[in-house]
């Protein structure tokens, strides 16, 4: 089994068990952390494993390696197929010399600012306890948070970089790419490999992450689903 391989669920086994809520054969993350949910497998005794954890009304964001088929107890209220990339070639990219701005490491008194950003920008998840996962980054802009990253899912052996968003009025300055780049090189530091997940219609982040040297790994089908 790859280390990525039901990658949910092998974080809140492994790298990330301490925030993790447990029933049966499921696992969610701590509900302020991320609305992520994992099970050992998407059968029967996992989906009442499932069930069990989120009560009913609740809710569970998973990622399925194929797509969702109706089970009953469950209504899937939204989704999307998701490229899971992985920087896999070893090379420890460099910020292009040029002047850069200034880099911030973001702590949880930023974290106000961090859950105004992903509203507006909705990059994915994102709770009031997100950051405690790993290193948040950002930009300020007259002491104003107009861009972040930082690292949420991780494996043994690799980190993923996520939460990648730029306020409306600040894209085009290269602010995505400044902060993915030193999050890279920090996880290379660590002797680990990054990766992603992005949405497939999302072609015009795809191609930004081949240029820092992503590939594609495989598809995946997140859903959300919502116990009846």
């Amino acid at each position: 089994m790859h280390p990525l391989d039901n990658v949910i669920w092998q974080a809140l086994t492994t790298r990330q068990r301490e925030f993790a809520e447990v029933a049966g054969h499921a696992r969610r993350f701590v509900p302020e952390v991320t609305s992520l949910t994992g099970f050992s497998l998407p059968n029967a005794e996992g989906y009442a494993s499932l069930a069990s954890l989120v009560g009913s009304g609740g809710t569970a964001a998973v990622f399925l390696d194929e797509p969702y088929r109706e089970r009953e107890g469950w209504k899937a209220v939204g989704g999307a197929l998701l490229l899971e990339m992985v920087s896999d070639n070893g090379v420890a990219a460099a910020n292009p010399a040029r002047s850069l701005p200034e880099i911030t490491e973001l702590r949880s008194q930023d974290s106000p600012d961090m859950g105004k950003l992903a509203a507006l920008t909705k990059p994915g998840p994102f709770g009031s306890r997100t950051h405690e996962l790993g290193t948040y980054l950002g930009i300020r802009s007259d002491g104003k948070l107009v861009a972040m990253a930082g690292e949420r899912l991780k494996v043994p052996g690799y980190t993923e970089v996520s939460a990648v968003c730029t306020h409306p009025e600040h894209t085009g300055q290269g602010y995505a790419q400044v902060l993915m780049l030193e999050l890279m090189q920090r996880i290379r530091s660590r002797k680990e490999t990054p990766f992603l997940h992005v949405r497939q219609d999302n072609v015009r982040a795809v191609q930004i992450y081949e240029r820092l040297g992503f590939r594609v790994r495989v598809l995946l089908h997140y859903v959300l689903l919502r116990m009846n």
